[in-house]
């Protein structure tokens, strides 16, 4: 898990994937965290030392230059990663 930024307030994110493009440019997938929950199936719940209750929202799933990563917050547990990939797969409709 990372900051990110994109807005005046750092946001964290669940990094799925960095894609190499070329030797000058890699390119980050990530899933946002939000503490606005709106109980929707789109939403896995995350708790973790440090954060307010929250959730991975997969319906904000978004790529960015790495440049835009900030820091490093921590590690997500893998059921949480595994659970975060489905819910993406369900939201875009992925086999």
């Amino acid at each position: 898990m990372i900051d990110l930024g994109l807005a005046q307030k750092p946001r964290p994110c669940l990094v799925l994937s960095i894609e190499f493009l070329d030797h000058e440019r890699a390119v980050v997938t990530y899933v946002p965290r939000t503490t606005h929950l709106r109980q929707t199936r789109f939403e896995v719940a995350h708790t973790a030392r440090g954060f307010d209750p929250g959730a991975f929202d997969a319906q904000g799933i978004g790529s960015v230059p790495v440049v835009k990563l900030m820091r490093r917050r921590g590690v997500v547990e893998t059921a949480v990663v595994q659970q975060v990939e489905a819910t993406v797969k369900q939201w875009l409709r992925l086999p």
